[in-house]
């Protein structure tokens, strides 16, 4: 069973106006399922997975493309490298649009390889599991605070409650385990990080402990919705700081992990300056944390965190599924004052709170930390440039799209 994803418009004007077009992003998240949905009845499938192919791609590429000619898809491109100078040559050459789909796991050099091959005849995508609003057969545009907006989308969306909103959290939102019901969530996660380990970060980065690696994995994902201390991973893993940094640096590269950077601006003092984490995979990232069942998960120490990491994964995929780079960002000071996220677009802060709860009193009651910035001038009077605070958010548990006041209103979490 095919599960439609809102990134398909974007594949289509993609390739209608580059060369090239790239997907990239974690295994399994349905990039080749995708691609092979949309293409044409001549477009060619490779796959460099398979040995023979990938031998031929890596030892002799001009032969490689007489066998394969385009309209193709090139799948795992990461596996073969040396193929890229080819696809650029081909393409300058022929100068057609949409004649190479590619797959790749985002990982490791490939990036660099890419952006150095093919500049300018690449558009890039990233894709992530499966969104809410794509389990529930929609595809609404980019999370936004505007109530106006948010009504329109209340027809179509499903209300879910409590119990359904942590099913979802618990199963995560990988396609296979959608596509076919009698996938076991369990068996299915252990396998995935075998391969993860295997495939990924023993073959492509050489991890010279896989074990503890597999112990960091754990600590991160029980660390999900936390600002970063490396100091502390590190001294949990019995590693040192600048490796917890690096192997950090692995989970995001490869599509596990996010990090929110905090927003910054020159007339707020003693802001927190380092990121905060996220796990992409709500499912994944239980899994780790060994929790079994979905009572459990929800009344557990836990699932105020567990809440947030989906929250702040369903929105920024909401960006990513639409082809636009996530304007996410997080506050916190010396004084302990936090805003959950902020979305910083064309001049505007719009804050958000996330809470598990129906209708939190006082959630936007730090949201007067950016004050200043509105005001444009700093405490000493001097002028700087002023920042516009828009409608704010608290995302939570609630019924329905609700006020708080007259500059906030209570989101419902199903509503992203």
């Amino acid at each position: 069973m095919y599960i439609s994803r809102t990134i398909e418009e974007t594949v289509r004007n993609i390739s209608s106006t580059y060369p090239v077009l790239l997907i990239t992003g974690p295994r399994q998240v349905g990039k080749t399922t995708l691609l092979r949905r949309l293409a044409e009845k001549d477009r060619k499938y490779v796959s460099l997975d398979d040995p023979k192919n990938r031998n031929l791609a890596v030892s002799d590429p001009a032969l490689f493309f007489q066998r394969f000619t385009p309209p193709l898809i090139i799948d795992e491109i990461q596996y073969a490298p040396e193929i890229l100078s080819y696809i650029k040559m081909y393409s300058d050459e022929n100068k057609r649009n949409g004649d190479f789909w590619l797959t790749g796991a985002q990982m490791f050099h490939m990036m660099q390889n890419i952006s150095e091959s093919l500049a300018g005849r690449a558009g890039i995508l990233n894709l992530f599991g499966l969104s809410n609003s794509e389990l529930n057969n929609n595809h609404f545009g980019c999370f936004t605070t505007d109530p106006q907006e948010l009504l329109k989308r209340l027809p179509a969306a499903k209300k879910m409650d409590l119990m359904e909103t942590f099913n979802i959290i618990f199963r995560g939102s990988f396609p296979r385990l959608y596509e076919n019901q009698q996938v076991r969530r369990d068996t299915y996660y252990e396998s995935y990080i075998r391969t993860y380990l295997e495939r990924d970060i023993r073959n492509l980065t050489q991890v010279a402990d896989e074990g503890s690696f597999y112990k960091f994995l754990c600590v991160a994902a029980a660390r999900t919705a936390t600002t970063v201390n490396y100091n502390a991973m590190a001294s949990e893993c019995g590693i040192t700081a600048p490796t917890a940094k690096q192997w950090l640096s692995l989970l995001v590269t490869s599509g596990l992990v996010v990090l929110i950077e905090p927003y910054f601006n020159n007339l707020l003092k003693r802001v927190v300056k380092s990121p905060r984490m996220y796990f992409i995979d709500t499912g994944l990232c239980t899994y780790l944390t060994k929790w079994n069942n979905v009572e459990a998960l929800e009344a557990g120490a836990m699932s105020g965190e567990f809440f947030e990491t989906w929250v702040i994964s369903e929105i920024y995929k909401s960006f990513i599924n639409n082809g636009k780079r996530p304007p996410l960002y997080y506050y916190r000071d010396s004084n302990k004052k936090e805003i959950g996220l902020i979305i910083y677009e064309n001049n505007t802060l719009f804050p958000i709170e996330i809470k598990k709860s129906a209708f939190p009193s006082k959630a936007t009651k730090n949201f007067n930390a950016l004050d200043t910035v509105a005001k444009g001038s700093d405490d000493n009077g001097e002028k700087r440039i002023k920042t516009n605070i828009g409608t704010g958010a608290v995302v939570c548990l609630c019924s329905d799209l609700l006020p708080v006041n007259k500059n906030n209103w209570y989101v419902p979490a199903w509503l992203i």
